[in-house]
């Protein structure tokens, strides 16, 4: 399918699937897909798919942040998703995937990480976030932000053994992370002169500019520019305007 088409059919305020611009494919949430993760969910939109596990573990605080936990975030690409991604060390495209994620949550400060502090300057809770590409049809960058928070959302502590020091794998408390926000990643994409969201992977081959808004119920707290193509602010504006519609629907699937 070719870009002119495509184009033709947006300056027309159509799209190829029928949709409306600046709707979404439809999106299914599903929590607790693995046993061995102590947060797991999986988010469908279309035909793209992420999975996103959470473990936790007890270790050493950061140097310039002693009485607060730790939070690691890693994105994988697998070939098995799709033919655009390559075996081997972590892409560009991963990393960035990776980071956009992390910073929406770090940045709105949606875990209270003083509460993984276990003992000041010597043990916190470690929380590792892996976002696993089941099968990529667009749109990858909202699809992992809102299985990383559904993960995170259902996640619970294991048991530790505070006199041995050591985490019993397996076994779950009740305990959940002290997630005190939600927030929820939109991604509007520029193609030609029109906004659109949740593009398909035909879409995104063609796509010139992107923007991800990350917002909880306070506001912005996050926007990464992505693509060769500028933005003016006319385009920025109406991007936030979209973004904070979805990013409401979004978070009721929670």
């Amino acid at each position: 399918m070719n870009k002119e088409y495509i184009v033709g059919l947006l300056e027309k305020n159509e799209r190829i699937d029928g949709r409306k611009l600046d709707s979404y494919r439809k999106i299914t949430v599903e929590n607790g897909v693995s046993k061995n993760a102590e947060g797991s969910a999986r988010v469908k939109i279309g035909d793209t798919e992420v999975i996103a596990g959470v473990k936790m573990d007890v270790g050493e605080p950061y140097f310039d942040s002693q009485d607060k936990g730790v939070l690691i975030m890693g994105a994988e690409l697998s070939p098995l998703s799709s033919e655009d991604f390559e075996p081997g060390p972590p892409s560009t495209q991963a990393v960035e995937l990776a980071r956009v994620v992390d910073r929406g949550i770090r940045e709105s400060n949606s875990i209270d990480m003083k509460k993984l502090c276990i003992k000041k300057k010597e043990k916190v809770w470690m929380v590792f976030i892996d976002i696993y590409i089941v099968n990529a049809d667009g749109n990858l960058l909202d699809a992992a932000a809102l299985a990383s928070i559904a993960a995170l959302k259902n996640a619970k502590f294991p048991e530790y053994d505070e006199k041995n020091e050591r985490v019993k794998y397996g076994e779950l408390s009740k305990k959940s992370l002290p997630l005190d926000k939600l927030p929820i990643a939109c991604t509007l994409y520029k193609i030609g002169n029109k906004i659109v969201a949740d593009v398909s992977n035909e879409e995104e081959k063609i796509v010139d500019a992107r923007l991800t808004v990350t917002m909880t119920e306070e506001g912005i707290h996050g926007m990464q520019k992505g693509g060769d193509k500028t933005l003016s602010i006319k385009e920025i504006d109406e991007m936030v305007k979209i973004a904070e519609a979805r990013t409401k629907e979004l978070r009721e699937l929670l």
